[in-house]
């Protein structure tokens, strides 16, 4: 069972947490939940026979701006190493480990990079890479309708608010039919995190596309815990050449592309790769 609470952070914004630690004392492993965009925090329920199986207690939280947190004004995607590691000591957690999916990916890994003393493991699923990154066409292979959204944010933030004020029409060639497949199976759940995460408006989403074109606030190859890069190399939402990035640059990091894998259908090794993170944990 999954239980919510709010946390106040001191001069900080109020998270809305989720943890499914009732038998936590006996949880070998907890994993924080980082979620995509626009998304809210809960734990994804589509794992949650294998995290039984392995013993794993999932913590979340909505992201400043998302569902029942307050926003941050400014916040860069290294804000989410703070966050984790408030609600971790409010919960009494020392170490932990890390996933993220899609713009939940490069705030694990700022978690990874920012608390090397805490972080067990990380995995990124179809996470982005820095912008800016040497070396890497940032926008190329990116489905229309994203690119635009995260050009606007990068006209700063009233260009931005503009764009989401003016009802951008959804671009229906983002998913791949494997993307549809899991949507209306497995992966369904989503619809149940996409929902609340809209209701409020687009605040969230906006801070989310302003911290991932600004400077991130900490250097992947800090990251020297082990790390999963999970990709597939049909996605359209973001390209898999960000984790090929990712992988040259985070020391030691293992990449996994999934040749007929879309955005969403990358979710399917979302298994195999909790199974890769218990693994790894239990080695440090």
């Amino acid at each position: 069972m999954t239980t919510e609470t709010d946390l106040r952070l001191p001069g900080g914004p109020a998270l809305h947490v989720y943890d499914t630690g009732a038998n936590a004392a006996h949880s070998p492993l907890t994993v924080f939940w980082h979620h995509g965009t626009p998304n809210t925090g809960s734990p994804p329920e589509p794992l949650f026979a294998a995290s039984e199986r392995l013993g794993i207690r999932w913590i979340g939280y909505d992201r400043p701006g998302y569902g029942g947190s307050s926003a941050l004004a400014g916040r860069d995607v290294a804000s989410a190493a703070r966050h984790v590691a408030s609600i971790a000591d409010a919960l009494g957690v020392e170490r932990f480990a890390v996933m993220g999916h899609s713009g939940g990916g490069p705030h694990a890994l700022a978690c990874a990079a920012l608390l090397p003393g805490r972080v067990l493991g990380a995995v990124s699923m179809a996470g982005l890479a820095p912008y800016g990154a040497d070396g890497l066409d940032w926008f190329g292979a990116m489905n229309a309708g994203g690119s635009a959204s995260l050009q606007a944010a990068l006209r700063g933030r009233a260009v931005k608010e503009a764009y989401e004020a003016s009802d951008p029409p959804f671009d229906s060639a983002m998913f791949t039919a494997a993307d549809h497949a899991a949507l209306e199976g497995t992966w369904a759940w989503l619809h149940s995190v996409v929902g609340p995460a809209q209701a409020a408006g687009p605040g969230g989403l906006i801070a989310d596309d302003l911290a991932y074109v600004s400077p991130w606030g900490f250097d992947p190859g800090q990251i020297a815990c082990p790390t999963l890069l999970l990709h597939g190399e049909q996605d359209r939402v973001v390209p898999c050449s960000h984790s090929e990035w990712l992988a040259r640059h985070i020391p030691g990091a293992e990449l996994w592309l999934r040749p007929d894998d879309g955005h969403l259908s990358v979710l399917n090794s979302g298994e195999a790769a909790l199974e890769w993170l218990w693994e790894q944990a239990g080695r440090a």
